[in-house]
């Protein structure tokens, strides 16, 4: 019996020609940002785009996401890129934060309209502020020659009154001066590609790079995806079924759902990936390695003299 092509393994022959990004939150506690710099320390060499931190709810974090964008700006190689939302603040306080984003080093800002304060709440303009995302990032162009990217839903955002209107409003951001769209995460490729087709049909032509999540709690990842409008496939579910007691399966189970996802977005051509990391580093980088990314060792020797 010979072997053929068909018999090689899913990965044996990606060339590594991928470019990744990482999503960080804030951390809440020492211990937490203790978590979060290990993450950064073992991703860094992987040499990504950049690596952005998120924004809290009604600018929750305001300060955290500052002092930890400033840090990784400061003390890594990494392009930092910090979330900034328009909910609950008027344009001149985003103006302050801004500039103070600016003064630090900090040359991309990840644009979004942002979640309300209260859970299930709705979104209201501040009286002197931003409208939403589009209008957000006209401001910023204005403010700062900054690289923005802006988020896009392939699944469509819970509150969009219907597709369309969804597309048109990511169509505004990106006509605002937006590099990029990033996407909420999504389950299968059917999702991302489908998304694809519409944004090309609707003359969008920036990058809509995928964001990855890697399911490490199926409870968890569940209940965003419902905020999130975000299909569950019932495989998912029973893969997981089982688990809850052994942490240690489920990653392996994770890390082997997420990776065949990568895979199959490769294979249709992407070879931009942005992932969720939950400030964990071992699920992001299996996934690299096995998109065929190494360590660069100019990476490694800027993080060791940084």
């Amino acid at each position: 019996m010979t072997l053929n092509d068909s018999a090689a393994p899913l990965y044996a022959d990606l060339a590594g020609d991928c470019h990744v990004s990482f999503e960080f939150f804030p951390p809440k506690t020492e211990k937490m940002e203790a978590q979060l710099w290990s993450a950064i320390e073992t991703l860094t060499p992987l040499a990504p785009k950049f690596v952005s931190v998120t924004y809290g709810a009604g600018g929750s974090t305001r300060e955290r996401t500052h002092n930890t964008v400033a840090r990784i700006a400061q003390e890594t190689p990494l392009a930092a890129a910090a979330h900034l939302t328009c909910v609950a603040a008027s344009k001149a306080e985003i103006d302050e934060v801004a500039d103070a984003y600016w003064e630090a080093g900090v040359r991309h800002i990840v644009a979004l309209r942002g979640d309300p304060p209260e859970v299930g709440g709705t979104f209201e303009p501040h009286p002197q502020g931003y409208s939403g995302a589009a209008d957000l990032v006209e401001g910023l162009m204005k403010r700062h020659p900054f690289e923005i990217s802006v988020s896009a839903y392939p699944e469509v955002h819970p509150e969009a009154v219907s597709a369309q209107s969804d597309l048109d409003n990511l169509k505004r951001k990106l006509d605002a001066g937006a590099t990029r769209a990033i996407t909420q995460f999504f389950h299968t490729p059917e999702a991302y590609f489908r998304f694809l087709d519409k944004t090309m049909a609707a003359g969008i032509t920036a990058d809509i790079v995928p964001g990855i999540m890697p399911v490490s709690n199926f409870a968890a990842t569940k209940r965003m995806s419902a905020m999130c409008n975000t299909d569950v496939p019932s495989w998912m579910a029973r893969l997981f079924e089982g688990l809850d007691d052994h942490p240690a399966a489920r990653q392996l189970v994770s890390a082997t759902i997420a990776a065949e996802l990568c895979q199959k977005l490769y294979t249709g051509g992407v070879r931009d990936f942005h992932f969720y990391t939950l400030n964990r580093a071992e699920l992001s980088y299996a996934i690299c390695h096995l998109l065929g990314l190494r360590p660069q060792a100019a990476a490694i020797e800027l993080e060791k003299t940084a």
